[in-house]
Parts: C-alpha cells; sequence; structure tokens
C-alpha cells in the first residue's frame, strides 16, 4: 500500500512519493509536503526548462536557478517559461 500525502501544491490527498527527491532537509520536506504527481509535473517542467533554456548542471548559477524555479513552482507561483515554447497537447 502506498502511502499518501495532502498535497500543498495539489490541495488534494494523493499518492506520496516513494523516497525524497533528493538529500537533505528540503528533499525530506518535499517528500512530506508533495504528491508524487506534482513531482512528476515538477520533472516534466524542469527538464522544459533545461531544454529550452540550454541550461547546464555543472554550472551552479544554472542549478540556483532551476532550485528557485522549483521552489516557486511548489509554493504554487509563477515559474519562468521558455520563450516560444508550446506547449504539446
Amino acid at each position: 500500500m502506498s502511502r499518501t500525502v495532502f498535497c500543498q501544491l495539489l490541495k488534494k490527498k494523493l499518492p506520496g512519493l516513494a523516497e525524497a527527491p533528493f538529500p537533505g532537509s528540503r528533499g525530506a520536506a518535499i517528500f512530506e509536503a508533495y504528491s508524487a504527481q506534482a513531482w512528476a509535473q515538477w520533472q516534466s517542467l524542469q527538464t522544459m526548462l533545461i531544454n529550452e533554456n540550454h541550461l547546464s548542471m555543472l554550472d551552479k548559477h544554472h542549478r540556483r536557478y532551476l532550485n528557485e524555479q522549483r521552489d516557486r513552482y511548489l509554493a504554487g507561483e509563477e515559474i519562468d517559461q521558455a520563450e516560444g515554447y508550446i506547449r504539446p497537447d
């Protein structure tokens, strides 16, 4: 049986993550407060941001930018969109 959480982003009880998405206190906080569905949505958006903005995970500024975007997304705030990006239907 999977564990459920009240997802702070989607505002309903949903299956939670199987494990923290990364080590540390921020990973633990995400594990406790966000659903697997919300995290999958973020991963899709993160991939779009990396690809469309040509980000490198070797660059600390790019990593910081993605962390800021992740925190804004999980807080329900607007995040940056890639210029000219058309969401697939």
